[in-house]
């Protein structure tokens, strides 16, 4: 495995760096240091073609750019302090209420407008692994406590994209976080809508506008029952929004590292399986997106993609029947997602 560091100029004289590991048996992760983002994945076919499977923008300035950021898709980020929505962008802890910034509406998005998607992160290459590190001040998009970001990067022979998640933090404070990578295992320009999607999750989520109503209810005769591979089109139109956009609750035991999901592409025959030691995932199929990004010559249109979002459950600082996602000076957030690519040959 190796990694290349090649240096980005730009007009804001930011040290900003893209990240290339290449596992030299056809799969290469690029990464930038703007908000620990996943720009790139290539990885082959069942027929050896090597092929673009991410949505993201080839000039890592585009991700600092006004256009962007005022309506940000997180395209390969590393969501933080806290992925997923905060209602009213308020949480109570220890007997204090705090405000956090808010940017869905009146909720707290993936750590705020200006979350770790768009901090420039302090890269390092040791040992054939990235190591990405961010320091989050106290009181940052108002967040208790200073909080320090380890995120180590591995990319193996086997086609396994290994993420090892680790903060501290100097009080108690929320904490969620992921990547949010969206893949299409077509290689090619399309929707996700043929993609077949299994994930180990008997109940899920449900939520109103995207905050949770703090049920935890089974997936059975529902369009959110995938316990066995079904194509995402098959009932998408059974949702009132048409779209994904949803927490499941993972079968697994607690920080037990366990697979979350598989999808399968049949045309390409590419397979992506996720495992997590966290306790959700998030599957959102990105309905919203509209054609305004691109890649080159490719819009990013609606359904062009999906999103598996290892996470702990969306608004869990108020919801005390949620897993809890409260990280103290005693009790770090530690982690481990891996992203493993294959093919049905």
């Amino acid at each position: 495995m190796t990694i290349q560091r090649k240096a980005i100029p730009n007009d804001k004289q930011l040290p900003v760096y893209l990240y290339e590991l290449n596992n030299n048996k056809g799969t290469t992760i690029k990464i930038t240091n703007i908000g620990c983002t996943i720009t790139s994945i290539t990885t082959p076919d069942r027929d050896g073609k090597i092929e673009e499977i991410a949505l993201g923008f080839d000039d890592p300035m585009t991700y600092l750019s006004e256009d962007y950021l005022k309506n940000c898709s997180h395209f390969g980020a590393t969501a933080g302090r806290y992925a997923g929505r905060i209602a009213k962008g308020q949480f109570n802890l220890l007997g204090k209420t705090y405000q956090l910034a808010v940017n869905d509406g009146e909720n707290h998005l993936h750590g705020g407008p200006k979350g770790f998607h768009q901090k420039i992160w302090e890269g390092t290459i040791k040992d054939n692994q990235l190591i990405m590190k961010l320091e989050s001040p106290h009181n940052d998009e108002g967040y208790p406590g200073s909080l320090k970001v380890e995120i180590t990067i591995t990319l193996t022979a086997e086609h396994e994209l290994i993420i090892d998640y680790f903060a501290k933090t100097t009080h108690a404070t929320p904490v969620n976080l992921t990547n949010h990578t969206y893949f299409n295992l077509s290689g090619l320009p399309g929707n996700i809508l043929n993609h077949e999607v299994m994930i180990m999750a008997d109940h899920y989520t449900p939520d109103i506008n995207g905050i949770p109503t703090g049920e935890i209810t089974s997936v059975k005769n529902t369009p959110f029952d995938f316990s066995t591979f079904t194509a995402i089109g098959e009932r998408i139109n059974q949702l009132p929004e048409n779209n994904y956009n949803h927490n499941f609750v993972l079968n697994q035991g607690k920080d037990e590292l366990a697979r979350a999901s598989i999808v399968k592409e049949n045309i390409s025959g590419r397979i992506l399986e996720v495992f997590t030691t966290l306790p959700a995932i998030h599957f959102y199929t990105a309905s919203y997106l509209d054609g305004t990004y691109s890649r080159g010559s490719r819009k990013f249109n609606s359904f062009e993609g999906f999103c598996m979002e290892t996470q702990q459950f969306p608004d869990a600082p108020n919801k005390p029947q949620f897993a809890d996602a409260i990280v103290t000076p005693d009790k770090p957030f530690k982690h481990t997602t891996i992203f493993k690519f294959s093919t049905d040959k």
